[in-house]
């Protein structure tokens, strides 16, 4: 962290490019410690620096990680095609850090999504290498049977990959709900390995990340929160 212009400030927060964020602080439309400041050359430091825009308070932050419930019918894309992005369920401003998702989720399917603007942790969630296991729950069309939890555990053949992909962990839940544990990450891979076990995939939530869990962020699908150092540092192999 350094000390940087307040127009800097607010740009490098996503609030426009420099001419418009000039604008806002000129308007007073900018305050530091409840005190306008109308000159866009006043320095401030940014570490743990409070700022409110329009009366809304804001923490600089120098990266954002968000995690995400995201909700059916919206789509893991900056240029979705047949349903809104996911990133329309953020402030506007974050669209402008470049923020994206961290890998993606289906439209029909919900649950733990995480979003940043640091490439580096954005590569580092999502590379294969990683070995970070991801918990599904699938509601499926058929019954769940012993047999099919055998199948998925054992290993099914997916017709575009060359060995057969096989789930950590796989629990009957109830007659038509399991719980699957992977780490590949694979297209559509529930989905795919579902129906190459014989069943048919109706429905799909993802619920934890590591050891980073939807029902302990308290996130009510469509809600999103900011993630801390503590919950970063549960996205992890387990």
């Amino acid at each position: 962290m350094s000390k940087l212009s307040l127009d800097r400030i607010l740009q490098a927060q996503g609030f426009g490019a420099r001419k418009w964020c000039r604008k806002l602080i000129e308007d007073g439309e900018v305050s530091i410690g409840g005190t306008k400041v109308d000159d866009f050359r006043t320095e401030f430091e940014t570490n743990n620096l409070v700022f409110s825009v329009y009366d809304d308070e804001w923490l600089y932050r120098e990266h954002l990680y968000i995690a995400l419930n995201k909700p059916v019918d919206y789509e893991c894309s900056r240029k979705p095609s047949h349903h809104p992005s996911v990133l329309s369920l953020l402030p506007e401003q974050f669209s402008h850090r470049d923020v994206q998702p961290v890998g993606r989720l289906d439209h029909d399917t919900t649950g733990l999504l995480l979003m940043s603007d640091d490439g580096a942790f954005i590569h580092a969630q999502s590379s294969p290498k990683s070995h970070i296991p991801k918990v599904y729950v699938a509601t499926t069309h058929e019954p769940v049977t012993d047999e099919l939890v055998s199948k998925l555990l054992g290993g099914v053949k997916l017709n575009d990959e060359p060995a057969p992909l096989a789930a950590l962990v796989c629990n009957k839940l109830g007659e038509h709900q399991l719980e699957i544990v992977l780490e590949q990450g694979k297209y559509h891979q529930v989905k795919r390995m579902l129906a190459a076990a014989g069943n048919h995939c109706t429905a799909l939530n993802r619920a934890q990340i590591g050891k980073l869990t939807v029902a302990t962020l308290g996130l009510d699908e469509g809600e999103w929160c900011y993630l801390s150092p503590e919950q970063l540092a549960l996205l992890v192999s387990a």
